[in-house]
């Protein structure tokens, strides 16, 4: 994790809050969500279905209008999406005419439209060699697995060279091996070129193995951040050294007690959806 001493602000996300107008009058669905990030680090955002962690970072991308509050990054207020943020969905939402190749290509040539037909080129496939995919470049979505489409997605959206990478559950599509093998790619990559991340998940060893620090949110109704835990497992993160750490059933075992104390089935009134 960066050093707290040292670094400085870099994402502020501040009252932010997301409501809307129903025939039953208004709905808040988030409110008052608060969160500071440093630069090069990896937080996530955990909670049950429907609780709006969703709706945070789709804010944040700039995909949902913001009700209240305000995001800072980089010490620029946002107000609409922008090439400064990638974001990386549950579904890999490729094109599927083009070739992964040409899929990643569509952002690169957008990020770096004076940049020579070669250099783009060159970003691009070293995007794809970055995710394992160096030998893929001209095969469509149909000719790839569920993880390697993934693997594009992951491609794309880093080729842009964002400020911040958005996460939103991106591996909750894939088989339990799959999704190992794209965390060990994710985290070494983001490790080694020290980008800050943002992930959106419902998966407690997931949120674990990744982040340096874990948001916690209530379920609602008017849903916020319930609790901030730091994970305090050393870079690199190695899966096998994570599990064997002192504080990692210590924190899994906080992070369930959070979620049953929050689980809108236990509630009497209903979450928003």
């Amino acid at each position: 994790m960066p050093d707290s001493g040292r670094a400085r602000c870099f994402v502020e996300l501040y009252n932010l809050g997301k409501s809307y107008d129903t025939p039953a009058g208004r709905q808040v669905v988030v409110r008052g969500f608060e969160l500071r990030m440093e630069e090069g680090e990896f937080v996530a955002i955990l909670g049950h279905s429907g609780c709006g962690k969703s709706t945070v970072l789709s804010m944040i991308a700039g995909l949902n209008a913001i009700s209240e509050g305000g995001i800072v990054i980089g010490h620029r207020e946002i107000t609409g999406p922008g090439p400064d943020r990638g974001v990386v969905f549950q579904a890999p939402s490729l094109l599927p005419w083009l070739t992964a190749f040409d899929n990643v290509m569509l952002g690169v040539r957008q990020v770096h439209p004076r940049a020579t037909r070669e250099r783009r080129a060159e970003i691009v496939r070293h995007h794809l060699e970055l995710v394992g995919l160096g030998d893929a470049h001209d095969r469509r979505p149909a000719e790839l697995s569920l993880g390697m489409q993934q693997r594009v997605g992951i491609a794309r959206a880093l080729a842009l060279s964002p400020r911040l990478l958005l996460l939103d559950e991106p591996f909750g599509m894939l088989d339990a091996l799959t999704r190992m093998e794209l965390q060990d790619v994710l985290i070494e990559i983001l490790e080694r070129e020290r980008r800050t991340a943002l992930m959106v998940t419902h998966d407690v060893d997931e949120a674990l193995f990744l982040a340096h620090r874990i948001v916690l949110m209530t379920s609602g109704p008017e849903a916020r951040v319930g609790e901030l835990l730091e994970v305090p497992f050393a870079s690199p993160r190695r899966r096998a050294a994570v599990l064997q750490h002192p504080a990692y059933y210590e924190l899994r075992a906080r992070i369930i007690e959070f979620l049953d104390e929050h689980d809108p089935m236990h509630r009497t009134t209903a979450a928003p959806a």
